[in-house]
């Protein structure tokens, strides 16, 4: 298999590494996103995109479970959040969706000829 891309990265002393910004291009991944490993049997590893999280019945049972609460107490169960809470969340949402410093440094930095 020839390789379109190699890129390498160095695992942390807490057996961490960050995927470099081509290899998530690649991926079509970004900061949240989640990606799989597969190792084979002559311990080459592979990275993909995961793939979308089926559902989880538990999950399912609990949503299920407060879908019939609402219907049952309208008026009750769901209640306005405090402005304070809803400018903290806007806040952050509006932090997350900036580039980050390590970001606009790549951004910034010289290309090699």
């Amino acid at each position: 298999m020839a390789a379109l891309l190699k890129e390498e990265s160095t695992i942390t002393a807490k057996g961490q590494t960050t995927v470099p910004k081509v290899v998530r291009q690649a991926l079509g991944v970004d900061y949240g996103g989640r990606i799989a490993f597969f190792v084979d049997d002559q311990h080459r590893v592979y990275v993909e995109k995961a793939a979308t999280e089926a559902s989880d019945p538990i999950v399912d049972h609990f949503l299920e479970f407060l879908a019939q609460d609402m219907k049952k107490h309208p008026g009750t169960s769901v209640v306005a959040l405090p402005a304070t809470l809803r400018d903290r969340m806007a806040a952050l949402h509006k932090a997350a969706s900036e580039p980050s410093a390590v970001e606009r440094l790549d951004n910034a930095s010289p290309t090699s000829p």
